[in-house]
């Protein structure tokens, strides 16, 4: 079997290694539904057993309560398993006053290629933790420069009312590589939301720096099928391009939604397969710098 693919986006937790606050918390759903099923170690060895077909993938951070302590255990899954290219984007908050170390410490770790501090997650979400004012906050745009200045990227997680306001915020960080998960996290999929996200997004598919990850579309629909993505993946293709468009499983939490090569047929039947080089490898590899 071949296994030149890569998994831009997918997360790992062992829970007696590492301590998740939001997964571990019983009787609450969340925006991408009933978190009990993934309530439980996802380890690299089942992951690659899901991932079949694939042979590198980039690992994003999760919410850890030390973050530092959940990318050191990452490093260290890493280094157990050389024959599985693993990267990773740890969490950063980039308008903390204590950003220059909090970065030293994690470029200490080899496979750290970026950061991620989430701007949206959902409407509902969104409303209770403040997360879209960082939009706001000088010390974010200011600590976005310093990731561009250590050649790190910024994984960018919104909701398309925010993609006008993210879009000048980035503008003014054109020397840090921006991935934007789950296409932009298109939230309203009747027929007028997705045209409102497809609007939106060309704010930031603008950007020259900004890549576009295929990803997580299953948390705000768990029925989801090709034929109901379709327009999501053809949009996403034609603004950013196959260059500029990686494909990301968001495993384990779409596995709420559906197994590792349903999720994977689908977008081989809707992306041409002239286009299947760049969307599950080159992109990630060159963006991510995978070996």
């Amino acid at each position: 079997m071949k296994t030149d693919r890569i998994d831009a986006h997918h997360h790992l937790w062992d829970l007696s290694a590492v301590h998740y606050p939001w997964l571990m918390a019983r009787g609450v759903n969340r925006f991408f539904g009933d978190p009990t099923p993934i309530q439980r170690d996802y380890l690299l060895d089942e992951f690659r057993r899901d991932a079949a077909g694939f042979g590198a993938s980039v690992h994003i951070q999760v919410g850890a309560e030390d973050p530092l302590a959940e990318a050191r255990w990452v490093q260290a899954v890493a280094d157990a398993t050389p024959d599985w290219p693993l990267v990773q984007v740890v969490f950063a908050d980039l308008t903390s006053p204590d950003l220059n170390p909090q970065l030293d410490a994690f470029e200490a770790l080899p496979t750290v290629r970026g950061v991620r501090q989430i701007v949206g997650r959902a409407p509902g979400e969104d409303a209770v933790t403040g997360t879209n004012a960082l939009l706001d906050d000088p010390r974010f745009l200011e600590g976005l420069r310093e990731a561009g200045r250590r050649e790190l990227s910024f994984d960018l997680q919104l909701i398309p009312e925010l993609m006008d306001k993210t879009a000048r915020v980035l503008a003014e960080a054109p020397d840090t590589p921006v991935a934007l998960c789950h296409a932009g996290s298109p939230h309203d999929l009747t027929a007028a939301g997705l045209a409102a996200w497809a609007d939106k997004l060309a704010a930031l598919s603008n950007l020259p720096h900004l890549t576009c990850k295929l990803s997580g579309l299953g948390m705000f629909n768990h029925s989801w099928t090709a034929d109901s993505i379709r327009p999501i993946v053809e949009t996403c293709l034609s603004q950013f391009g196959p260059s500029r468009t990686m494909f990301g499983s968001n495993f384990p939490v779409d596995s709420l939604s559906s197994d590792y090569a349903t999720l994977v047929a689908a977008y081989e039947a809707l992306i041409p397969e002239i286009r299947w080089g760049a969307v599950f490898h080159d992109t990630a590899r060159v963006f991510y710098r995978l070996p």
